[in-house]
């Protein structure tokens, strides 16, 4: 868990004044965690005495130990290819670098199905279906695909799907159509676009609702997302893996059809009647296995 999400979700029980301290560490973070403790104490209007105290109770040693343990995060989060090449070095792992790539994989996706708790998938599948106004997708340079990918099978299941795609300055134009009846779907990984927040920031700015796909360092856009699902990202590569953050799209979707296919069947059903009378896909044409025990089989969903 993030220093970000511990302050934001402590049970610790807080004083008026120990509140004010985390009030103001979330309120810029994370520079109002790399001041000086007095510099912090009064941007909260507290004494010095109280932001160590508040330190104490959080579980830390003091001040300092609060800021290495920042300053590791945010040097994380800030991690370009460049420097993770040095960083990630494969090791010797007697499997080869190929086979001990899937295995970082795997442990990362791992991590990534046991950290989330079944109400943010059940949030997440609501706010896609049952959202009354549109649901735009977007994400950053190698995320937009993911993003792309999830409005491919959204689409099945409901009208007003935009795939925002590729961000270009007059896309901001966009943001006049959406508003308080629409969600903005968002995949955001480190290292977090610019774009990409601020479109975030302007459209929360209009009443727009945010679902939030991200990794364990929390892009910004996490400080006011409505739901927020995170991936662990890390893999033995100079470059993070987004498998896990495919893996966790789909598992978002598998838990909607699981849990609403049965109010869209119609839909899908319409959808695949269209696919067959275009012979859109190879097995258009071929005959519909007969039913058995009379009862209809339901048409698979494709991408």
């Amino acid at each position: 868990m993030s220093i970000r999400e511990e302050l934001a979700h402590t049970r610790v029980s807080l004083t008026a004044s120990e509140a004010k301290i985390v009030q103001a560490l979330l309120a810029d973070y994370p520079m109002s965690g790399l001041t000086t403790a007095t510099r912090l104490a009064r941007s909260a209007g507290v004494s010095d005495p109280t932001v160590m105290r508040l330190m104490l109770k959080l579980g830390y040693s003091g001040f300092a130990a609060f800021q290495t343990k920042l300053l590791a995060e945010v040097e994380a989060r800030l991690h370009s290819p460049l420097l993770m090449m040095e960083a990630k070095r494969p090791g010797d792992s007697g499997e080869g670098t190929a086979l001990g790539y899937f295995g970082s994989v795997s442990a990362s996706i791992e991590r990534t199905r046991t950290q989330m708790p079944q109400q943010s998938y059940e949030r997440a599948a609501s706010l896609l279906l049952e959202t009354k106004g549109q649901v735009a997708l977007l994400g950053g340079r190698f995320s937009r695909h993911i993003a792309s990918m999830l409005a491919g099978y959204l689409v099945q299941f409901r009208s007003g799907v935009r795939d925002l795609g590729k961000l270009s300055p007059s896309d901001f134009d966009q943001l006049v159509d959406l508003g308080k009846r629409d969600l903005l779907v968002i995949f955001d990984y480190r290292r977090y676009q610019a774009d990409v927040v601020n479109f975030a920031r302007q459209a929360h700015e209009r009443g727009v609702a945010t679902l939030l796909f991200t990794d364990p360092w929390l892009s910004p856009i996490a400080q006011f997302a409505d739901q927020s699902l995170v991936a662990v990202i890390d893999a033995d590569s100079p470059f993070d893996t987004l498998a896990t953050a495919v893996a966790q799209m789909e598992a978002v979707f598998a838990h909607a059809l699981e849990n609403h296919g049965s109010r869209v069947r119609q839909r899908i059903e319409d959808i695949e009647a269209i696919r067959t009378a275009n012979a859109v896909t190879l097995d258009a044409s071929e005959p519909s296995p007969p039913p058995k025990g009379g009862r209809r089989r339901s048409p698979r969903i494709k991408p």
